[in-house]
């Protein structure tokens, strides 16, 4: 029996869920415009099955059911024995860890604040009540949504963006790995620190509980399950047919939470229909921007075009979910900082492939 625990190096091609991933979450928005008119109570319903803590609402339940589906299929692909093999070639992953948290949670914060804090702050009027019953600026919303987006190198489809751009699989396999590990600490501290820089409110006892819940139980759960699987199947089987079947039910149940939340902010969409524009701007610069210097410094520091490309890759790219979830736990599905989190979503795919073709026409460089 085939039991070898390599990771497979090349993912064959985009599902269809992924390949119109733009497309898909548009759908979600007029869904959940629809579903708010038609059923207004429906997801406030849902949204109020939630664990309670010191007598608020912190988990909905049914959210972290949606959530733990998106995450699962996620960390079960990763294979964290590719970390010892790190060391041999370890300026890549330093230039990676440097860029995902040394400066780009810094760059997100100053341009989302700029744009979204003084260029558009006359077209985001208004304020919003957070689940805590504070209340908040509405642009301060959307700038921790950015904030959240910032702090979350993503650990998904960077696998497929490495493929296409035809980097090193390797590198983006254990960067996948070590991502994982270190948003276990980091996110929530750098993400607390820079959520209170914008003057938010910071509910530590709800951001922990969401890295426990996200990031921490996806990541145990597949963990084992992908060795328990591994040894009793083999891991022909495992890539054939488990994750064929499972990896869909990932962006399923990103668009199921998608509904919800638009079920949610419809109405505000509709007064304001430019606001997914305002969002969007910062997030579309920011993203050429960490490419772009991550590219350079690969290019510095004489990188073989194999390891610079998936390092711009996985810089560039979010791990939204992470970051839908935490909004989401942290100020509501209706907040501001959700909504801003779903246009990381809304853009990631076309500006991904659009970095993808930089770097094939840019392989000489190297």
């Amino acid at each position: 029996m085939q039991t070898d625990d390599r990771p497979s190096q090349e993912p064959k091609s985009l599902n269809v869920f992924e390949k119109y991933l733009t497309v898909w979450v548009v759908l979600c928005i007029v869904g959940g415009i629809l579903l708010g008119k038609i059923a207004p109570g429906m997801a406030h319903y849902l949204d109020s099955m939630s664990i309670m803590v010191g007598g608020a609402p912190v988990v909905s339940i049914p959210i972290a059911i949606a959530l733990f589906f998106m995450m699962y299929p996620i960390m079960v692909k990763i294979d964290f024995a590719e970390v010892v093999q790190a060391g041999k070639s370890p300026k890549p992953v330093i230039l990676t860890l440097l860029v995902n948290w040394g400066i780009k949670p810094f760059t997100m914060l100053a341009i989302a604040t700029f744009f979204l804090g003084h260029v558009f702050k006359g077209y985001i009027p208004g304020t919003e009540v957070l689940k805590d019953g504070s209340t908040v600026e509405l642009y301060r919303s959307y700038i921790s949504g950015a904030i959240l987006l910032g702090i979350a190198p993503c650990t998904a489809m960077v696998l497929m963006w490495g493929y296409l751009a035809k980097g090193n699989q390797g590198h983006t396999l254990v960067m996948v790995a070590i991502n994982s590990l270190t948003m276990l600490v980091l996110y929530g501290l750098l993400g607390g620190w820079l959520l209170g820089v914008n003057k938010m409110p910071v509910p530590w006892q709800a951001l922990l509980l969401s890295i426990a819940i996200y990031v921490a139980l996806p990541l145990v759960a597949g963990y084992f399950s992908r060795k328990w699987i591994i040894a009793s199947k083999g891991l022909a089987w495992f890539e054939s047919s488990f994750l064929h079947v499972l990896t869909p039910i990932s962006i399923i149940a990103l668009l199921g939470t998608l509904v919800l939340l638009f079920s949610f902010k419809g109405q505000t969409i509709l007064d304001n229909p430019l606001t997914i524009l305002w969002i969007a701007i910062p997030l579309f610069i920011q993203t050429w921007l960490i490419f772009g210097i991550t590219y350079v410094l690969a290019k510095v520091l004489r990188f073989s075009y194999q390891d610079a490309a998936p390092s711009a890759m996985i810089g560039a790219s979010n791990h939204f979910e992470v970051a839908i979830a935490t909004a989401t736990m942290l100020y509501g599905l209706s907040s501001g900082a959700a909504l801003a989190t779903v246009v990381g979503v809304l853009i990631e795919v076309p500006v991904m492939l659009m970095l993808v073709k930089v770097c094939l026409r840019t392989q000489g460089w190297f």
